[in-house]
């Protein structure tokens, strides 16, 4: 799977152009926030999930920002994780709301 990486979001498409994977993390004041995963259900348990977490945190500390995370999976990802350490997480809530 090829991902897109934009300044605060890295994602994939389908060959028609929709999106089918996505992280978002806004960042303000030095801190990038991860506030939104998504994965289409018909690519759900390949790990695309983890992928795209990891791909945005390692994206975050290049840039010399912190992580925060707000999104339910990114912090149960950061909790298997360790080695990568959040200044804040939660409340736990995702702001996007792909159902459009």
């Amino acid at each position: 799977m090829k991902f897109i990486t934009e300044k605060d979001r890295i994602y994939a498409t389908d060959p028609s152009g929709n999106v089918v994977a996505e992280v978002t993390f806004p960042e303000k004041d030095g801190v990038s926030t991860i506030d939104h995963t998504f994965v289409d259900p018909s690519l759900r348990g390949e790990g695309i999930a983890g992928k795209l977490v990891k791909l945005a945190a390692d994206k975050i500390l290049a840039e010399g920002n912190k992580i925060a995370a707000t999104c339910s999976y990114a912090v149960a990802w950061f909790k298997r994780h360790p080695e990568y350490q959040l200044v804040c997480s939660g409340p736990v809530a995702c702001s996007i709301d792909r159902r459009r």
